[in-house]
């Protein structure tokens, strides 16, 4: 059976962190679990085993340690040819597919279109909105060029991105809700409240919507949304609560939601993503610009 470019993708992230949880987690932002089965059945594809392990460590075969150079060079292979073809529809169509998962707002997208046309005349961006549930935004699938997503993304390598913006979270809560009265929110007042989650598979980037970083025990997750339209429906009928960016609190105005800051946490981080060594002359003038309207003082590269 032929392997899959992904399994070999995955092993790398493997071979090189020697753990599945990182790779996993820092990496991959996929399960454990469900890592560990596709190297499963890329040992039973290759009929070798590729690593020793036990319950503290991971260790290199043999035969692991002769894969792992030939998989580097398959899977960087197939990006360069990805992106080779990308860049040739691309031209031909003169689009750049974009991919977001929350509005964009925040008046970026009218400038970087102006940006966009002045450099590139008769280009024009397609926008695609991505579910939480794909943590890459699109990028790793092909179906996007570039992305306006929340960090983290996976930092397995293959995805390069510049912050173009950082905002304060505040909380959406329901308009009757008993803390809606409050100016601002101690993130302590929330540690108790019910919280609409991120699904499993968006990885860090939920733990980090959950604040999970200041908490001393689990949040209370009492349901799930894999867009920000299907969030705000569950806040406005009082199943939860949610963490947002100041800026979104603009995007997403509703009657039956309020808004409000919340302190003792750290802000959030909005960047322009794009998969490394993409360096195509549309995704460099997009990048450039996103940045260039939210920072203009920055002199880009």
């Amino acid at each position: 059976m032929d392997v899959h470019v992904r399994d070999l993708r995955y092993f790398v992230a493997v071979a090189e962190e020697l753990s599945f949880t990182r790779a996993a987690r820092d990496r991959l932002f996929i399960s454990q679990p469900a890592l560990s089965k596709q190297i499963r059945q890329l040992e039973s594809s290759l009929r070798v085993v590729l690593f020793e392990r036990d319950r503290r460590s991971v260790v290199l075969t043999t035969a692991g340690k002769e894969l792992l150079p030939r998989a580097r060079r398959l899977v960087q292979e197939w990006d360069d040819t990805r992106n080779a073809v990308a860049d040739a529809a691309a031209r031909r169509a003169a689009t750049l597919k974009v991919g977001f998962q929350t509005r964009i707002g925040r008046g970026l997208i009218p400038a970087v279109t102006a940006r966009m046309e002045e450099r590139l005349p008769g280009w024009r961006l397609q926008f695609r909105q991505v579910s939480w549930a794909d943590p890459a935004v699109g990028l790793r699938s092909g179906d996007v060029d570039v992305a306006v997503a929340w960090l983290p993304v996976p930092n397995s390598g293959e995805l390069s991105w510049r912050v173009v913006a950082s905002e304060e979270r505040w909380v959406a809560l329901r308009r009757e809700h008993p803390l809606a009265h409050l100016e601002q929110v101690p993130f302590a007042a929330l540690a108790d409240e019910p919280f609409i989650a991120l699904p499993q598979d968006a990885g860090p980037l939920r733990d980090f919507w959950l604040a999970m970083e200041n908490r001393v025990k689990p949040a209370r997750v009492v349901g799930e949304a894999s867009t920000a339209d299907e969030t705000f429906e569950a806040v406005a009928s009082g199943l939860g609560v949610v963490l947002v960016s100041a800026g979104n609190t603009e995007v997403y105005q509703r009657e039956d939601v309020v808004y409000r800051p919340v302190t003792g946490i750290a802000p959030s981080t909005l960047a322009v993503v794009w998969r490394t060594g993409d360096d195509r002359a549309a995704v460099e003038v997009f990048v450039q610009s996103c940045v260039s309207c939210l920072y203009p003082e920055e002199v880009t590269r």
